[in-house]
């Protein structure tokens, strides 16, 4: 058995893609686990904006939780629509595509990848952070942890989807089940007067002075990172088992109800235990909560695990949503083609190894800090929800089909929505960092929109027709450079020979004497074809084959086609191919250049 086959297992056929496809017990932990685990530092990431101006404003947290969950809402209407609408996959990517043209289709997709990527940094950061939460002294450790974790995503996703849905399912289920403990917990301790509970959980009805508009949306824009990830299971609908349109929507369905309950709950339990973000941020709002409701026991270690298994598995989601959506994008030439390639293991390699490294860089750049990264996320995302939703307007007032009005009620409310959170989180969180996402997509759209331009000249060049003529071949005449005489030359000799019967061999000599020995060498062993040799003073190979070849253009001009022969020994051994045939390597890349010669090589292989 191979290192290869023992990593990554058995090549997989064409035909087991359908065994490949995700019922929906394995499909939410795989396309939901980014949503879920935001609920690890949602909460947070509110009471510390609104920590700025005193803890009298925590009060204000649920009823920003509450919009939050009125946004979700939203979302999982509007996306069990584009399911609907779009069963091929796709997501925001294709509405904006077909409804509002191929640059907002580009948009959307340039937005989408950029939050997958923010989303693995995210996520695995966050991760890393639940661990130094209960163990602080891997605090130090906090970017080759993360690593680590990025890179066993990467080599299980490499392995194909039902093997990685198998590993990450169960710490997922175990995290909603330790989150809906948690929260029950809270309730009861909220509603006896057990425990750390205080009751004082109240709505607030009027703004303090102290506390500006501004302040709130921070910590609502903030919070919205709880609503990423919604849009992975659009994306990938092809790819749950039959029917898939039905599972897809009872997923999401799902997620949402599971989301809204856990988001909501956990803010609300901040309340009730009067919890405050750890000034020193090693310990997360999350940890506390849980700290409160069962002690420093076990079971809140078990939580701990949970959450930190589910911020790390919360990177999964993208590494499911960056490979499929690269690979429609490609498909439509708006990315590098090979990304549209399944390997061995049906998975899209090019897309997920890609992923891993962008993360990775994110990752060692912000040294692995969940609060510089925050500001980057969710602008991404919360525009292509804009541009779905927009697109989805047009379609259903173009098609007009049943119902389309309460459909287009419903998109259009969540574009506009939508459009806000973006407004606000491209205001309040700019200087934090947001410029960054918002210099980095229209670059990345300038990138992609060449990316296609090329691909279509490339089609322009090579299109064919049937009923064209193929143009008559010319005559050739072949040049082999020769480095001496051995039996590498000999076979490319006999090979250019019967190929044609104008063959030169030429050799580069650096002295007279030099350039003597080879003719004298050459007339004994007497091939049949004539050697030219020049003498180089300077020591040059290529600049007097590249002379000679023109001087034989000049000759024959555009009748006769030239094609140079290599002759190149093949070595046994990878290393030893670092020692030779680096003038063959020089010469042939000189050559590709030119589109009026032909370069080829004759191997000869060693045996050791």
């Amino acid at each position: 058995m191979t290192i290869k086959r023992l990593l990554f297992g058995r090549p997989l056929k064409s035909e087991e893609a359908e065994a490949e496809k995700m019922p929906m017990w394995k499909a939410l932990p795989i396309l939901s686990s980014d949503a879920l685990s935001s609920v690890a530092y949602g909460t947070e990431m509110i009471l510390l904006e609104l920590a700025t101006v005193g803890a009298f404003a925590f009060s204000f947290s649920l009823p920003i939780a509450i919009a939050i969950i009125l946004l979700i809402t939203i979302l999982i209407i509007s996306y069990r629509q584009v399911i609907d609408a779009y069963p091929q996959g796709g997501g925001a990517y294709m509405v904006a595509k077909e409804n509002l043209g191929m640059t907002c289709g580009r948009l959307a997709g340039v937005s989408l990848l950029i939050d997958y990527t923010l989303t693995v940094a995210v996520s695995v950061s966050a991760g890393v952070l639940a661990i130094t939460s209960a163990l602080p002294f891997a605090t130090p450790y906090i970017v080759p942890i993360g690593l680590v974790f990025i890179w066993f995503m990467v080599w299980m996703n490499l392995r194909g989807t039902s093997e990685s849905g198998n590993v990450f399912a169960l710490p997922t289920y175990l995290f909603i089940f330790c989150m809906l403990a948690l929260v029950g917990k809270g309730l009861f301790d909220w509603i006896t007067g057990a425990g750390q509970a205080t009751h004082q959980v109240s709505i607030p009805t009027a703004l303090p002075t102290s506390l500006t508009w501004f302040v709130l949306l921070k910590a609502f824009s903030s919070g919205c990172s709880a609503v990423t990830g919604i849009e992975a299971i659009s994306n990938a609908v092809p790819y749950f088992r039959n029917p898939a349109q039905r599972n897809a929507k009872r997923t999401m369905f799902t997620l949402g109800i599971i989301l809204a309950v856990i988001f909501g709950g956990v803010t609300l339990l901040s309340q009730v235990y009067s919890v405050q973000p750890d000034p020193t941020g090693t310990k997360t709002v999350l940890s506390l909560v849980a700290e409160d409701a069962f002690g420093h026991g076990i079971f809140y270690y078990i939580i701990q695990l949970a959450t930190m298994m589910i911020l790390v598995l919360a990177a999964n989601t993208s590494f499911n949503g960056f490979p499929i959506l690269s690979s429609i994008m490609a498909q439509d030439k708006n990315m590098p083609r090979m990304f549209s390639n399944r390997g061995e293991r049906l998975a899209f390699n090019y897309g997920i190894v890609t992923l891993g490294v962008l993360a990775s860089v994110l990752l060692i750049v912000f040294h692995g800090r969940t609060e510089a990264l925050i500001p980057l996320y969710a602008i991404g995302v919360f525009l292509s929800f804009t541009l779905a939703q927009i697109g989805l307007v047009l379609k259903w007032r173009r098609e007009k089909s049943r119902g389309w009005h309460k459909k287009a009620i419903i998109n259009g409310f969540g574009g506009v929505v939508t459009f806000i959170v973006v407004i606000i989180f491209s205001i309040t969180k700019f200087k934090e960092g947001a410029w960054i996402v918002i210099i980095v997509t229209p670059l990345l759209l300038w990138l992609i929109t060449k990316i296609s331009e090329h691909y279509d000249n490339v089609a322009e060049q090579l299109r064919f027709e049937l009923s064209e003529n193929v143009l008559p071949n010319k005559e050739t005449i072949v040049i082999v450079p020769v480095a001496g005489i051995h039996k590498v030359v000999a076979s490319t000799i006999v090979y250019a020979k019967a190929l044609t019967p104008k063959v030169v061999a030429f050799y580069v000599a650096f002295s007279s004497e030099d350039a003597k020995k080879m003719e004298e060498k050459w007339a004994i062993w007497n091939p049949g074809v004539r050697l030219v040799v020049v003498v180089s003073r300077y020591r040059s190979v290529t600049k007097p084959l590249m002379e000679f070849i023109n001087r034989v253009e000049n000759r024959y001009g555009n009748g006769m086609r030239i094609t140079v022969l290599l002759p190149e020994f093949i070595t046994h051994k990878w290393w030893h191919r670092l020692l030779h045939n680096q003038s063959g390597f020089l010469i042939r890349t000189l050559l590709l250049r030119r589109k009026d010669v032909v370069v080829s090589t004759v191997p000869f292989h060693l045996k050791d």
